[in-house]
Protein backbone atom coordinates (compact mmCIF):
# COMPACT_ATOMS: atom_id res chain seq x y z
CA UNK A 1 0.00 0.00 0.00
CA UNK A 2 1.07 3.43 -1.11
CA UNK A 3 2.00 5.53 2.09
CA UNK A 4 2.30 9.34 2.10
CA UNK A 5 5.17 10.93 4.00
CA UNK A 6 2.90 12.69 6.79
CA UNK A 7 2.01 8.59 7.32
CA UNK A 8 -1.51 8.11 5.60
CA UNK A 9 -2.61 6.40 2.81
CA UNK A 10 -4.03 7.85 -0.16
CA UNK A 11 -7.32 6.55 0.65
CA UNK A 12 -7.30 7.81 4.35
CA UNK A 13 -6.29 11.41 3.08
CA UNK A 14 -8.67 11.78 0.40
CA UNK A 15 -11.54 10.82 3.23
CA UNK A 16 -9.71 13.67 5.58
CA UNK A 17 -10.27 16.38 2.72
CA UNK A 18 -14.08 15.56 1.35
CA UNK A 19 -16.52 18.14 4.20
CA UNK A 20 -18.34 15.94 7.03
CA UNK A 21 -21.65 15.32 6.16
CA UNK A 22 -23.91 17.51 8.36
CA UNK A 23 -27.35 16.53 9.52
CA UNK A 24 -28.99 19.23 7.66
CA UNK A 25 -27.77 17.26 4.47
CA UNK A 26 -28.57 13.91 6.02
CA UNK A 27 -32.57 14.61 6.03
CA UNK A 28 -32.32 15.70 2.75
CA UNK A 29 -31.05 12.59 1.68
CA UNK A 30 -33.70 10.53 3.50
CA UNK A 31 -36.02 12.53 2.44
CA UNK A 32 -34.88 11.67 -1.31
CA UNK A 33 -34.76 8.16 -0.32
CA UNK A 34 -38.43 7.67 1.06
CA UNK A 35 -39.25 9.14 -2.52
CA UNK A 36 -37.38 6.24 -4.40
CA UNK A 37 -38.10 3.18 -1.65
CA UNK A 38 -41.89 4.13 -2.55
CA UNK A 39 -41.94 4.26 -5.95
CA UNK A 40 -39.57 0.88 -5.53
CA UNK A 41 -42.15 -0.58 -3.50
CA UNK A 42 -44.91 0.41 -5.29
CA UNK A 43 -43.61 -1.83 -8.39
CA UNK A 44 -45.32 -4.71 -6.27
CA UNK A 45 -47.93 -3.07 -3.91
CA UNK A 46 -51.14 -0.95 -4.96
CA UNK A 47 -51.99 1.33 -2.55
CA UNK A 48 -51.57 1.58 1.20
CA UNK A 49 -49.81 4.32 1.27
CA UNK A 50 -50.50 5.40 4.96
CA UNK A 51 -49.21 1.22 5.85
CA UNK A 52 -46.22 2.35 3.56
CA UNK A 53 -45.59 5.48 5.80
CA UNK A 54 -45.84 3.74 9.18
CA UNK A 55 -43.57 0.93 8.13
CA UNK A 56 -40.74 3.81 6.97
CA UNK A 57 -41.07 5.51 10.26
CA UNK A 58 -41.07 2.06 12.45
CA UNK A 59 -37.44 1.38 10.08
CA UNK A 60 -36.07 4.75 11.09
CA UNK A 61 -37.35 5.00 14.42
CA UNK A 62 -35.79 1.66 15.77
CA UNK A 63 -39.39 0.15 16.58
CA UNK A 64 -41.63 -2.87 15.13
CA UNK A 65 -45.20 -3.02 13.55
CA UNK A 66 -47.65 -5.42 14.04
CA UNK A 67 -49.68 -5.49 10.95
CA UNK A 68 -53.54 -6.36 11.82
CA UNK A 69 -56.01 -7.15 8.73
CA UNK A 70 -57.86 -10.18 6.85
CA UNK A 71 -56.22 -12.49 4.76
CA UNK A 72 -55.51 -11.34 1.03
CA UNK A 73 -54.05 -7.78 1.48
CA UNK A 74 -50.47 -8.11 0.97
CA UNK A 75 -48.82 -7.85 4.17
CA UNK A 76 -46.62 -10.34 3.96
CA UNK A 77 -45.37 -9.25 0.35
CA UNK A 78 -45.17 -5.83 1.30
CA UNK A 79 -43.13 -6.60 4.65
CA UNK A 80 -40.77 -8.65 2.02
CA UNK A 81 -40.62 -6.37 -0.75
CA UNK A 82 -39.59 -3.21 2.00
CA UNK A 83 -36.64 -6.01 2.72
CA UNK A 84 -35.57 -6.36 -0.21
CA UNK A 85 -35.68 -2.55 -1.76
CA UNK A 86 -33.59 -1.80 1.49
CA UNK A 87 -30.47 -4.56 1.47
CA UNK A 88 -31.55 -5.97 4.16
CA UNK A 89 -31.86 -10.00 4.98
CA UNK A 90 -34.84 -11.36 5.77
CA UNK A 91 -36.93 -13.69 7.12
CA UNK A 92 -40.44 -15.33 7.56
CA UNK A 93 -41.98 -17.65 10.77
CA UNK A 94 -45.10 -18.75 10.09
CA UNK A 95 -45.98 -19.51 14.12
CA UNK A 96 -48.70 -22.28 14.52
CA UNK A 97 -49.62 -23.86 17.62
CA UNK A 98 -46.61 -26.45 17.71
CA UNK A 99 -44.02 -24.06 17.37
CA UNK A 100 -41.64 -24.15 19.57
CA UNK A 101 -38.91 -21.35 20.73
CA UNK A 102 -36.33 -22.95 20.15
CA UNK A 103 -37.52 -22.90 16.12
CA UNK A 104 -37.50 -19.15 16.77
CA UNK A 105 -34.25 -18.44 18.23
CA UNK A 106 -31.96 -21.45 17.75
CA UNK A 107 -30.93 -24.26 19.68
CA UNK A 108 -27.51 -26.08 20.19
CA UNK A 109 -26.69 -29.74 18.53
CA UNK A 110 -24.20 -31.73 20.15
CA UNK A 111 -21.14 -32.58 16.67
CA UNK A 112 -18.40 -34.95 16.99
CA UNK A 113 -14.89 -33.94 15.75
CA UNK A 114 -14.15 -36.66 12.89
CA UNK A 115 -10.40 -36.54 13.40
CA UNK A 116 -10.12 -36.34 17.33
CA UNK A 117 -13.81 -37.99 18.73
CA UNK A 118 -14.56 -34.88 20.73
CA UNK A 119 -17.86 -34.18 21.44
CA UNK A 120 -19.19 -30.31 21.66
CA UNK A 121 -22.39 -28.17 21.25
CA UNK A 122 -22.28 -25.48 18.51
CA UNK A 123 -25.34 -22.97 18.19
CA UNK A 124 -27.70 -22.90 15.54
CA UNK A 125 -29.32 -19.69 14.61
CA UNK A 126 -32.96 -19.60 14.29
CA UNK A 127 -34.72 -17.26 11.82
CA UNK A 128 -34.44 -14.40 14.30
CA UNK A 129 -31.08 -14.10 13.37
CA UNK A 130 -31.77 -11.85 10.21
CA UNK A 131 -32.40 -8.11 9.58
CA UNK A 132 -36.24 -8.26 8.89
CA UNK A 133 -38.58 -10.70 10.88
CA UNK A 134 -41.79 -11.19 9.32
CA UNK A 135 -43.75 -13.16 12.13
CA UNK A 136 -46.99 -14.35 10.40
CA UNK A 137 -50.05 -14.90 12.49
CA UNK A 138 -48.11 -14.09 15.52
CA UNK A 139 -51.53 -14.77 17.54
CA UNK A 140 -51.59 -18.71 16.72
CA UNK A 141 -48.82 -19.89 18.94
CA UNK A 142 -49.07 -20.22 22.87
CA UNK A 143 -47.72 -16.90 24.78
CA UNK A 144 -44.48 -19.18 25.53
CA UNK A 145 -42.94 -19.51 22.03
CA UNK A 146 -44.41 -15.66 21.36
CA UNK A 147 -42.45 -14.44 24.44
CA UNK A 148 -39.16 -15.74 22.74
CA UNK A 149 -39.24 -12.75 20.36
CA UNK A 150 -39.30 -10.40 23.17
CA UNK A 151 -35.53 -10.18 24.28
CA UNK A 152 -34.98 -9.86 20.80
CA UNK A 153 -37.44 -7.43 20.00
CA UNK A 154 -36.32 -5.17 22.87
CA UNK A 155 -32.72 -6.03 23.37
CA UNK A 156 -31.30 -7.18 19.83
CA UNK A 157 -30.39 -10.13 20.98
CA UNK A 158 -30.89 -13.78 21.92
CA UNK A 159 -29.80 -15.74 24.39
CA UNK A 160 -29.83 -19.67 23.88
CA UNK A 161 -28.04 -22.70 26.06
CA UNK A 162 -26.66 -19.54 29.07
CA UNK A 163 -24.84 -17.55 26.29
CA UNK A 164 -25.77 -14.50 24.83
CA UNK A 165 -25.53 -13.76 20.66
CA UNK A 166 -26.07 -10.52 19.75
CA UNK A 167 -28.45 -9.61 16.49
CA UNK A 168 -26.76 -7.77 13.38
CA UNK A 169 -28.20 -4.34 13.12
CA UNK A 170 -31.08 -2.78 11.72
CA UNK A 171 -33.43 -5.16 13.19
CA UNK A 172 -37.34 -5.23 13.02
CA UNK A 173 -39.74 -7.22 13.51
CA UNK A 174 -43.05 -6.96 11.48
CA UNK A 175 -45.37 -9.30 12.88
CA UNK A 176 -49.07 -10.22 11.38
CA UNK A 177 -52.50 -10.79 13.03
CA UNK A 178 -55.95 -11.85 11.71
CA UNK A 179 -58.78 -9.81 13.81
CA UNK A 180 -61.73 -11.73 12.36
CA UNK A 181 -60.58 -15.64 13.04
CA UNK A 182 -59.95 -16.17 16.56
CA UNK A 183 -60.69 -19.95 17.05
CA UNK A 184 -57.55 -22.16 17.96
CA UNK A 185 -55.83 -18.31 18.45
CA UNK A 186 -53.64 -17.01 21.73
CA UNK A 187 -53.95 -13.47 22.13
CA UNK A 188 -50.64 -11.19 22.60
CA UNK A 189 -49.89 -10.52 26.52
CA UNK A 190 -50.09 -6.37 27.00
CA UNK A 191 -46.51 -6.67 27.77
CA UNK A 192 -45.65 -7.98 23.92
CA UNK A 193 -48.05 -5.69 22.53
CA UNK A 194 -46.13 -2.34 24.49
CA UNK A 195 -42.68 -3.78 22.79
CA UNK A 196 -44.42 -3.25 19.14
CA UNK A 197 -43.97 0.77 18.25
CA UNK A 198 -47.18 0.39 15.96
CA UNK A 199 -50.31 -1.30 15.30
CA UNK A 200 -50.42 -0.65 11.98
CA UNK A 201 -54.20 -1.30 10.38
CA UNK A 202 -53.96 -2.49 7.14
CA UNK A 203 -57.67 -2.22 5.05
CA UNK A 204 -59.48 -2.87 2.08
CA UNK A 205 -58.25 -1.06 -1.20
CA UNK A 206 -60.49 1.12 -3.06
CA UNK A 207 -62.59 -0.43 -6.04
CA UNK A 208 -59.72 1.19 -8.40
CA UNK A 209 -56.90 0.03 -6.93
CA UNK A 210 -58.42 -3.69 -6.72
CA UNK A 211 -59.06 -3.17 -10.43
CA UNK A 212 -55.23 -2.56 -10.90
CA UNK A 213 -54.43 -5.35 -8.24
CA UNK A 214 -56.61 -7.96 -10.26
CA UNK A 215 -54.86 -6.16 -13.34
CA UNK A 216 -51.46 -6.98 -12.13
CA UNK A 217 -51.69 -10.22 -10.60
CA UNK A 218 -53.11 -12.17 -13.55
CA UNK A 219 -50.36 -10.37 -15.52
CA UNK A 220 -46.97 -11.23 -16.47
CA UNK A 221 -44.53 -10.83 -13.91
CA UNK A 222 -43.41 -7.08 -13.88
CA UNK A 223 -40.10 -5.53 -13.22
CA UNK A 224 -38.65 -6.36 -9.92
CA UNK A 225 -37.77 -3.63 -7.50
CA UNK A 226 -34.31 -2.58 -7.42
CA UNK A 227 -32.32 -1.65 -3.85
CA UNK A 228 -32.77 1.87 -2.75
CA UNK A 229 -29.93 1.98 0.65
CA UNK A 230 -27.66 -0.08 1.70
CA UNK A 231 -27.31 -1.17 5.17
CA UNK A 232 -24.46 1.52 6.23
CA UNK A 233 -26.48 3.89 5.00
CA UNK A 234 -30.10 3.30 6.92
CA UNK A 235 -27.82 2.44 9.90
CA UNK A 236 -26.74 5.87 9.72
CA UNK A 237 -29.96 7.78 9.07
CA UNK A 238 -31.34 5.37 11.73
CA UNK A 239 -28.40 7.21 13.71
CA UNK A 240 -29.89 10.78 12.83
CA UNK A 241 -33.39 10.20 14.15
CA UNK A 242 -32.82 10.58 17.60
CA UNK A 243 -30.66 14.13 16.96
CA UNK A 244 -33.62 15.75 15.51
CA UNK A 245 -34.59 18.62 17.74
CA UNK A 246 -38.04 18.46 19.52
CA UNK A 247 -39.47 21.59 21.54
CA UNK A 248 -40.60 21.29 24.80
CA UNK A 249 -44.29 22.36 23.87
CA UNK A 250 -44.47 18.92 21.78
CA UNK A 251 -42.85 16.47 24.29
CA UNK A 252 -45.51 18.15 26.52
CA UNK A 253 -48.78 17.19 24.57
CA UNK A 254 -47.26 13.50 23.53
CA UNK A 255 -47.32 12.86 27.68
CA UNK A 256 -50.64 14.56 28.34
CA UNK A 257 -52.22 12.18 25.63
CA UNK A 258 -50.69 9.44 27.32
CA UNK A 259 -51.37 10.81 30.53
CA UNK A 260 -54.98 11.29 30.02
CA UNK A 261 -55.98 7.76 28.82
CA UNK A 262 -55.28 6.27 32.61
CA UNK A 263 -58.79 6.26 33.78
CA UNK A 264 -57.07 7.27 37.35
CA UNK A 265 -55.36 9.84 35.99
CA UNK A 266 -56.60 13.82 37.56
CA UNK A 267 -58.25 15.40 34.81
CA UNK A 268 -58.64 12.25 32.52
CA UNK A 269 -62.36 12.69 30.51
CA UNK A 270 -65.36 11.03 31.22
CA UNK A 271 -65.52 8.52 28.69
CA UNK A 272 -61.73 7.62 29.66
CA UNK A 273 -62.80 6.78 32.58
CA UNK A 274 -66.14 4.90 32.27
CA UNK A 275 -64.67 2.73 28.80
CA UNK A 276 -60.77 2.25 29.64
CA UNK A 277 -59.57 -0.04 32.04
CA UNK A 278 -55.86 0.38 31.33
CA UNK A 279 -54.27 3.25 29.96
CA UNK A 280 -51.18 3.47 28.18
CA UNK A 281 -47.53 3.51 29.76
CA UNK A 282 -44.48 5.27 29.56
CA UNK A 283 -43.37 3.80 26.60
CA UNK A 284 -46.21 5.19 24.58
CA UNK A 285 -44.98 8.55 25.16
CA UNK A 286 -41.46 7.82 23.90
CA UNK A 287 -42.78 5.81 20.96
CA UNK A 288 -44.99 9.68 20.22
CA UNK A 289 -42.05 11.40 20.23
CA UNK A 290 -39.47 9.30 18.63
CA UNK A 291 -42.03 8.57 15.84
CA UNK A 292 -42.65 12.13 15.72
CA UNK A 293 -39.06 12.80 14.61
CA UNK A 294 -38.76 10.03 12.14
CA UNK A 295 -42.17 11.12 10.04
CA UNK A 296 -40.56 14.73 10.80
CA UNK A 297 -37.51 13.91 8.92
CA UNK A 298 -38.84 11.43 6.58
CA UNK A 299 -40.79 14.66 5.03
CA UNK A 300 -37.64 16.77 4.97
CA UNK A 301 -38.17 18.82 8.17
CA UNK A 302 -35.41 18.51 11.18
CA UNK A 303 -37.84 19.48 13.89
CA UNK A 304 -40.71 17.31 15.38
CA UNK A 305 -43.89 19.47 15.61
CA UNK A 306 -47.29 18.48 16.92
CA UNK A 307 -49.30 17.83 14.11
CA UNK A 308 -46.58 14.73 14.09
CA UNK A 309 -47.47 13.62 17.41
CA UNK A 310 -51.06 13.92 16.57
CA UNK A 311 -50.79 12.28 12.80
CA UNK A 312 -49.13 9.00 15.24
CA UNK A 313 -51.51 8.97 18.41
CA UNK A 314 -53.75 5.98 16.67
CA UNK A 315 -51.54 3.74 15.53
CA UNK A 316 -49.25 3.85 18.86
CA UNK A 317 -51.88 4.26 21.33
CA UNK A 318 -54.98 1.82 19.77
CA UNK A 319 -52.93 -1.52 21.04
CA UNK A 320 -51.18 -0.17 24.11
CA UNK A 321 -55.19 1.21 25.65
CA UNK A 322 -57.53 -2.03 27.21
CA UNK A 323 -61.09 -1.16 26.71
CA UNK A 324 -63.38 -1.61 30.01
CA UNK A 325 -65.88 -4.25 29.91
CA UNK A 326 -68.68 -1.70 29.60
CA UNK A 327 -66.90 -0.58 26.42
CA UNK A 328 -66.52 -3.89 24.69
CA UNK A 329 -70.51 -4.53 25.67
CA UNK A 330 -71.26 -1.40 24.10
CA UNK A 331 -68.94 -1.69 20.83
CA UNK A 332 -66.41 1.08 21.82
CA UNK A 333 -63.24 0.61 20.18
CA UNK A 334 -59.86 1.45 21.49
CA UNK A 335 -59.20 3.40 18.53
CA UNK A 336 -62.08 5.40 18.76
CA UNK A 337 -61.00 6.05 22.36
CA UNK A 338 -57.91 7.44 20.34
CA UNK A 339 -59.79 9.47 18.12
CA UNK A 340 -62.04 10.87 20.78
CA UNK A 341 -58.83 11.50 23.27
CA UNK A 342 -57.45 13.80 20.64
CA UNK A 343 -60.31 15.56 20.03
CA UNK A 344 -60.38 16.51 23.62
CA UNK A 345 -57.19 17.47 23.49
CA UNK A 346 -56.51 20.48 21.29
CA UNK A 347 -53.11 21.31 20.24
Amino acid sequence: MEIDVDGTSPAESAAAQRPEVTDVERVERLADARRRLVAEVKKRIVGQDDVIELMLISLFARGHGLFVGVPGLAKTLLISTLAEVLSLRSSRIQFTPDLMPTDITGTDVLEEDPASGERRFRFVPGPVFTNVLLADEINRTPPKTQAALLQAMAEGRVTAGGKTYPLELPYLVFATQNPIEQEGTYPLPEAQLDRFLFQIDVGYPSADEEMEIVRRTTAPIGEPPTAVLTQAEILDLQALVPRVPVAPHVIEHAVKLVRLSRPEESGAPDFVKSYVAFGAGPRASQALVIGAKARAVLDGRFAAEVEDVRALATPVLRHRIVPSFRAEAEGVRAADLVQRLLEATRA
